[in-house]
């Protein structure tokens, strides 16, 4: 299956894990990598070059560190930009009709963490909800996320384990997905 990992980092130069997570793509023939923050540099989306690649790929993963409780603010933009009106949804917004989606994130906190009564009062999947509810107002398939918790305190081996999982994710075929 062709897939492309969308890498929403502001910062990848400092990032462990979702430099980790790349890095174990390298050697994927089909799966490319699309790292937003080094192509649009001065926030400038070209939203034609957008839907072409969008286009051409049936899975689309979209991998960033949790900000938050959100994603880093080009990749808020770039669905802003790229998620129009007559494009994904409404008349004539039916391209990315059976796309498949997977948010692939990282964070800092622990899982315990994020649960109700935990630090953060909700779980990642309800924090994730809006980017759900677009990519289905999209007419794509949302898959279950992958989720790296406590991601700042990994060490080397974790976080090559977590890559792998990672990459076992999102090259599970659909079959795969308890849905």
């Amino acid at each position: 299956m062709k897939t492309i990992v969308i890498v929403a980092h502001p910062n990848l130069k400092e990032s462990r894990a979702n430099k980790t997570f790349i890095d174990s793509l390298s050697e994927q023939s089909h799966i490319d990598i699309h790292n937003l923050y080094q192509k649009y540099p001065d926030w400038n989306i070209d939203v034609e070059r957008e839907h072409q690649l969008l286009l051409e790929y049936q899975r689309i993963v979209l991998l960033f560190p949790f900000y938050w409780y959100s994603s880093p603010p080009l990749l808020k933009k770039w669905f802003d930009d790229v998620m129009v009106y007559g494009w994904a949804f409404g008349p004539g917004g039916d391209h990315l009709k059976g796309k498949e989606f997977i948010i692939a994130t990282t964070t800092g906190g622990k899982r315990k963490e994020y649960q109700a009564g935990g630090r953060n009062w909700f779980t990642i999947s309800e924090l994730l909800r809006p980017m759900q509810t677009t990519i289905q107002r999209c007419n794509g398939t949302f898959l279950p996320s992958f989720v790296m918790y406590n991601a700042n305190l990994a060490d080397e081996a974790q976080l090559t384990i977590e890559a792998g999982k990672f990459l076992n994710h999102i090259k599970s075929p659909l079959e795969a997905f308890d849905m």
